[in-house]
């Protein structure tokens, strides 16, 4: 059974204080004005508005209970009470307890709308929401006086605060979701090996053997057993899911086409898995190699160059093997067969005579992606080619590859 992702909420613990806040500071609120009733000039005005608080308080509990229902025709409504409270306590209260820092009709309720901004859409909305919250409150108090100041900055500095804070979490929720996605999709592929070692394997194998004692049409289909054989072990013991990680590089058995055509850097390991057979062994890191996709593909071809060029001169019969380093600053692919080597000279006399293929389809795609191609061959004991490509490279034909698009 595969692997379930549980997935958790880092703000859905602040939505559900949120909602107590909001209830909390209301009943403050209406306690606050009801023991100092007698000083009031138009109590009457102050009921009704606290009547309209507690109807919207209690009715919005829903809308605060998760980021997608707090909707920003909420949020504006929401932050308008507040503000139409603050600045009611001018015609509510009197000149002389306003001038002596009286709270206001919502008191601290109007830190819940500006707290809600900061919630759903981070510390950039919580300024927004701060900022005509400070302005209601100088007004209502005619002057910036000091404990004035001192609660607008107080407001609008943990707003932004509890904004930024909110940010970070839901930064680190997608991350560990995408962590948890990873291991269980893992594990997933872990359960599908044994499954096919336990079976698919083993039956190729036995068919690669069998078909080489009976010979005949049976070796040949003992031969194409071992083959795929190999290739689906390849793809078991290294494969990834088509992916793209966290630092934007895409990995897993993708084709190779569509591979070198995005923008990003890609894994060079699929694009040289399909090389690998029952006399091509590829050995390769267990992470990602990135690339730049033009620079991937002409390394791939250079590779596949080399692999004909053993298949021609080396003989069907001769085994080679591919082996992928992924250094700090750059990609080194080694090409190597046992085949009989080439003789000395036998190279330029090749490109005398107009036969180019080391000179361009190795050498040449190198140097295109400004990389270098080194042959080593001693005859009677194979033929070594080795591929060096940095990885800053996005090479020469990947940029007239983008300037054509571009026109």
């Amino acid at each position: 059974m595969p692997g379930r992702v549980i997935r958790m909420s880092v703000e859905q613990p602040l939505w559900r204080a949120l909602a107590g806040y909001r209830v909390l500071t209301m009943f403050y609120a209406i306690g606050f004005f009801a023991t100092g009733y007698g000083h009031y000039v138009r109590p009457g005005v102050a009921i009704a508005y606290y009547a309209v608080l507690v109807v919207w308080t209690v009715s919005t509990l829903p809308r605060v209970s998760s980021a997608a229902n707090c909707t920003k025709r909420f949020l504006a409504v929401d932050l308008a009470i507040a503000i139409t409270g603050i600045l009611l306590t001018l015609v509510v209260d009197s000149p002389e307890r306003i001038s002596s820092g009286g709270p206001t009709l919502p008191s601290i309720w109007t830190a819940g709308a500006v707290l809600a901004y900061a919630i759903k859409g981070g510390w950039r909305w919580a300024a927004f929401a701060s900022t005509p919250v400070a302005v209601a409150n100088l007004v209502e108090r005619g002057t910036p006086a000091r404990d004035t100041v001192h609660n607008v900055v107080l407001v609008w500095v943990a707003s932004i605060a509890i904004g930024y804070v909110v940010e970070v979490a839901r930064a680190s929720e997608r991350t560990l979701a995408r962590a948890l996605e990873i291991e269980a999709t893992t594990r997933e592929r872990e359960r599908l090996a044994r499954d096919i070692h336990d079976s698919v394997l083993q039956v190729l194998a036995m068919v690669q053997r069998r078909g080489a004692v009976l010979g005949g049409d049976a070796a040949e289909l003992g031969r194409m057993a071992g083959e795929q054989e190999v290739a689906l072990r390849t793809l078991v013991s290294g494969g990834l899911p088509a992916t793209r990680s966290a630092d934007g590089v895409v990995v897993g058995p993708t084709d190779p086409v569509s591979a070198a055509d995005d923008d990003g850097p890609v894994d060079l390991r699929p694009l040289l898995a399909r090389f690998a057979g029952a006399r091509v062994t590829l050995s390769e890191p267990g992470g990602p190699v990135p690339l730049a996709p033009g620079a991937a593909r002409e390394l791939a071809a250079a590779v596949g160059a080399a692999l004909d060029n053993v298949r021609r001169h080396a003989g069907e019969a001769a085994c080679a093997w591919i082996l992928v380093e992924d250094e700090p600053d750059e990609v080194v692919v080694t090409v190597r067969d046992d085949g009989p080597g080439i003789p000395e000279g036998r190279l330029a006399q090749a490109e005398g005579e107009g036969r180019l293929g080391v000179a361009q389809s190795i050498r040449g795609r190198l140097r295109d992606i400004g990389g270098t191609a080194e042959l080593i061959s001693v005859p009677g004991q194979g033929t070594e080619v080795e591929l060096k490509v940095p990885k800053q490279a996005n090479g020469a034909r990947d940029a007239r590859g983008k300037a054509g698009k571009r026109r």
